[in-house]
């Protein structure tokens, strides 16, 4: 049967009324793609992650990827600063409990020992976002906004030199603790953070 143009268009008006409607009733659809990108970047690398990886992940329609984003360039940057906005959240606030230079000290050793890759999937994360951030300016200024927070708030206590050297200090050590198959003393980490910290009191 050929339909008539007045009956496409009445099919088209009701499946854009229907299109809105779901768009009403899942409001969140949009941050669950970009959580799901992560979980699927935590388990598969950013080689891994299609459009119709993360739309399978995130339980939506493959057309809601290209409607909510433009193309996976911008949904991995999405991705990567919502990331990137936690971990140096839960760093801020870290560093906001501390009250003076030992107290501070103390929030720098969590820091790296209990706060920053907390797990695997943090561990993973991190080293996706480098690779990227090597080869992409855009995802470098990720980094480089999340570098220039953490400076910041190492800042509040430690001058800008000792904060830089700190950063790097953190960066390092949280590293090589996540990759070490050995585990490693905390002490180790006091000791380093405690020789660097002394320039700021010297």
């Amino acid at each position: 049967m050929i339909r008539t143009s007045s009956a496409i268009h009445e099919g088209s008006v009701a499946s854009d009324s229907q299109t809105r409607r779901l768009r009403r009733t899942d409001p969140g659809r949009r941050d669950r793609i970009i959580d799901s990108c992560l979980d699927v970047i935590a388990q598969v690398g950013v080689a891994g992650a299609s459009h119709r990886v993360v739309a399978r992940a995130a339980d939506v329609p493959l057309g809601s990827m290209t409607y909510h984003f433009n193309g996976m360039d911008e949904l991995l940057r999405e991705a990567f600063t919502r990331f990137a906005n936690n971990v140096v959240d839960r760093f801020e606030r870290r560093m906001a409990q501390a009250k003076d230079l030992d107290s501070a000290r103390v929030a720098v050793v969590a820091i790296i020992t209990e706060d920053i890759f907390s797990g695997p999937r943090e561990q993973v994360l991190t080293h996706e976002l480098y690779t990227l951030a090597a080869r992409d300016p855009s995802f470098r200024a990720i980094t480089t906004a999340w570098m220039r927070r953490s400076r910041a708030a190492l800042e509040q206590f430690f001058d800008p030199e000792t904060a830089r050297m700190l950063d790097a200090l953190i960066e390092g050590l949280s590293i090589h603790r996540a990759l070490d198959q050995q585990p490693r003393d905390a002490s180790e980490v006091v000791e380093a953070v405690n020789r660097i910290t002394a320039i700021a009191v010297d």
